[in-house]
């Protein structure tokens, strides 16, 4: 699949990239395999149609707790410095995959088939002419909280996280790019949750790719995932630690879709996420941990992501 990404790609032919977390399973299809599919997608921010309501059963804080102790004691022995921690929560929801996808307001929206849909905030890579671009977001709050915007860019904890993935996006960047630079570090993004407004810590970092990139831009697909934003660092030993202390199987969920347009390459991290499991939803969220992380906060923030915007 990944030999079909650079075919098309250097035959300018459009196609739609779906990849679960660990790129083990890797989706391609053209505009004309699309036809036949029940499939929908969009890279422009839609507008609410109607308020859309769930009824959230999370798991319990002290079984997340055990989780999250776990991935300190990681930490502290030095196995990982960041990692992002998932859990998957139980919802009631009147609408189908297919009507959320259509009433999410969000700037990257996927619906595959009755499987799951993803209404997500954040860009994985944007490949415009020879650069291309990663936009990290690491740090979220509620905006209606006294003072937010300064207290989440003046939090230590948020501050340690996020320069954490900047420097392993660079670092990923790197390895398929040159003249990597950051920047924008740490802006505001405001996203609309339904009932409350988030606001979302954010870089940008860019690089150039050689002039021939499209020949090989299944090669560089496969270098930069999974995404480091809903892993951790360092990759390698922190996906170990996922698999171990993680009670369940991301499969798409904190994978990437992407369109091709037969120039230029936009995608996103498939982050807000639901599945349908025999007939019921699972919403799958989380965040990073650090060594400076705080149980309740870090199970508050995973709560608060289960949302239709």
């Amino acid at each position: 699949m990944i030999n079909k990404v650079s075919r098309l790609a250097a035959e300018g032919t459009p196609f739609l990239l779906i990849s679960d977390f660990r790129a083990d399973k890797v989706l391609v299809y053209t505009e004309h395999e699309l036809k036949d599919e029940d499939i929908e997608f969009s890279f422009i921010p839609s507008t609410i149609l109607q308020p859309a309501s769930l009824i959230k059963n999370p798991l319990e804080y002290q079984t997340y707790k055990i989780g999250f102790d776990k991935i300190i004691e990681h930490i502290k022995m030095g196995e990982t410095y960041l990692l992002n921690y998932t859990c998957s929560t139980p919802i009631e929801c009147s609408l189908s995959l297919h009507e959320i996808y259509q009433k999410a307001h969000a700037k990257f929206k996927l619906r595959y088939k009755d499987a799951f849909v993803c209404f997500s905030p954040e860009r994985f890579i944007q490949i415009e002419g020879n650069t291309i671009a990663t936009y990290p977001m690491k740090g979220t709050i509620n905006a209606s909280l006294p003072d937010a915007e300064i207290s989440i860019l003046n939090n230590a904890k948020e501050m340690a996280e996020h320069v954490m993935v900047v420097d392993l996006l660079r670092n990923d960047l790197g390895i398929v790019a040159q003249d990597i630079k950051v920047e924008k570090f740490r802006y505001i993004d405001h996203l609309k949750t339904g009932h409350k407004e988030l606001l979302q810590v954010s870089s940008k970092i860019t690089g150039k790719l050689p002039s021939d990139w499209r020949k090989h831009f299944g090669d560089i697909i496969t270098a930069l995932l999974p995404a480091g934003s809903i892993s951790g660092t360092p990759k390698k030993s922190t996906l170990s630690i996922i698999e171990a202390v993680e009670e369940h199987d991301r499969g798409f969920f904190s994978g990437v879709f992407g369109y091709f347009d037969g120039q230029d390459f936009d995608s996103a991290v498939m982050i807000r996420f639901i599945e349908n499991h025999d007939g019921k939803l699972i919403y799958k969220s989380g965040g990073g941990i650090t060594l400076d992380s705080v149980c309740e906060e870090e199970y508050q923030e995973m709560l608060d992501k289960i949302y239709i915007p």
